[in-house]
């Protein structure tokens, strides 16, 4: 952590002394636009990280983990600000104010992704105390973060912080607009690499995935009997069913397969459980979260079989990759997002001073991109819901909680879009209009 904290003074002196001299600026100037990332950084290093190490079957720490997830995430991070940053310099408004504007932006959208989360899975943190409930809200180390959730947070903090700088809001959005397309491109990376955000199932092709043993996708195909060899029907019953547990009713099985093997039969009534026990054959080296899960079935508290790990498929079967989609569609937009740029900062055929000021400094219509942006996201993930299968449907429909977050923010740019361009087009003969109105 000391290395870790000495490379990061390092760092924030070397970026201080490139724009100083690159820049003309002063070392106060510099400092203040590289505050709010080297404490944010700091507070990760010696808060966070700290939390996230990783203990052996024995409880004695070994680590803490480099994560395929983790490592997207901090590309996503690094390549949307820093061509944000560039792409506000360019069009005249500093790259400073992406700089300021961005730890909001995360700490922000942290929250929202949080608080999306544990809104809609609000039963899965209740504990016996409120402090107890409140501590497993907050531990952001065992996961559970909503890409919509921290879309809506980053967006409330970033309006915040744009007020208080007083940056043109219209103007910044656009700036932004296809770098969150870049960031969501390795963010959905990572969610490949973490197996989260998956489809459901799919005959194998070009856009299935199929996850190894310890994945998610693994251990839900193993309750719903798939992987044993078993098709059959959940029991709805008003009894909760632990986590690690399912039951249902045997419709068939599959010939040679692990349940025929075990000698079940169509017809009965079974309960599949997580084997936890094999935790003991981790190396004392290695994380305890490395053991793999064997499986207990069991009919009226009666074991029919047991399988190690060993004895379980190696490998899910294929579901949509919808995490591939999203990152290809991700840079389709990016790309759509910059041609339609170059279309609305076309300048005019008029070549008065003020229309070329105009074409300049963000175009004659600021706000249409971010917009469009936003549209293009909602129609996205109303049909990548669709595919996947971690959401339920609310308000007594089959649209998920995500859809129909999708359709108020297609609703409410689709209204924005029209006012900002009937606005725009009425103002192009007269005067420009405030860009700092919101």
């Amino acid at each position: 952590m000391g290395w870790a904290l000495f490379f990061l003074v390092i760092a924030v002196l070397a970026f201080v002394g490139w724009e100083s001299r690159r820049g003309g600026v002063g070392a106060v100037a510099a400092i203040r636009q590289i505050a709010g990332f080297a404490l944010m950084a700091a507070v990760i290093l010696v808060f966070v990280v700290p939390r996230t190490e990783l203990v052996n079957s024995l409880g004695e720490p070994v680590g803490v983990a480099v994560r395929g997830y983790g490592m997207f995430l901090m590309l996503a991070a690094i390549a949307s600000v820093g061509l944000a940053a560039w792409r506000a310099e360019r069009a005249g408004l500093g790259a400073d104010s992406i700089l300021q504007l961005a730890p909001w932006t995360f700490i922000g959208g942290l929250l929202g992704a949080r608080i999306f989360y544990v809104t809609q899975y609000f039963e899965d943190f209740l504990r016996p105390t409120w402090t107890e409930t409140l501590l497993s809200m907050a531990a952001l180390n065992q996961g559970g973060l909503v890409v919509y959730g921290g879309f809506i947070g980053g967006f409330i903090a970033s309006l915040i912080a744009l007020k208080r700088h007083g940056t043109p809001i219209w103007r910044i959005g656009d700036v932004i607009i296809p770098c969150i397309f870049v960031g969501l491109l390795f963010g959905r990376l990572g969610c490949l690499m973490n197996g989260c955000c998956y489809g459901g199932a799919c005959e194998s092709g070009p856009l299935a995935v199929r996850f190894p043993a310890g994945s998610q996708v693994h251990a839900e195909q193993l309750l719903s009997g798939e992987l044993l060899g078993i098709q059959g029907r959940p029991i709805s019953s008003e009894d909760e069913v632990p986590p690690g547990q399912s039951r249902l009713i045997v419709d068939a099985v599959r010939p040679d397969s692990l349940a025929s093997q075990a000698g079940i039969e169509a017809g009965q009534t079974l309960r599949i459980a997580l084997d936890s026990s094999y935790r003991d054959q981790v190396p004392l080296d290695r994380p305890v979260e490395e053991a793999l899960p064997g499986v207990f079935v069991l009919e009226s508290d009666e074991v029919l079989a047991r399988f190690s790990p060993q004895d379980l498929p190696a490998i899910a079967e294929p579901v949509w990759g919808t995490q591939i989609i999203s990152s290809v569609f991700a840079a389709i937009m990016f790309v759509v997002l910059l041609i339609v740029e170059r279309i609305l900062h076309r300048a005019p055929k008029r070549t008065s001073d003020a229309a070329t000021e105009r074409a300049i400094s963000g175009g004659s219509r600021p706000g249409v991109l971010m917009l469009i942006g936003f549209i293009a996201y909602g129609v996205l993930r109303i049909v990548l819901e669709w595919i996947r299968v971690d959401e339920k449907g609310q308000f007594g429909t089959s649209l998920s909680i995500s859809q129909w977050v999708s359709l108020m923010v297609i609703a409410a740019s689709l209204i924005a879009l029209f006012i900002r361009w009937r606005g725009v087009a009425g103002n192009e003969n007269g005067p420009m209009e405030n860009e700092n109105d919101s």
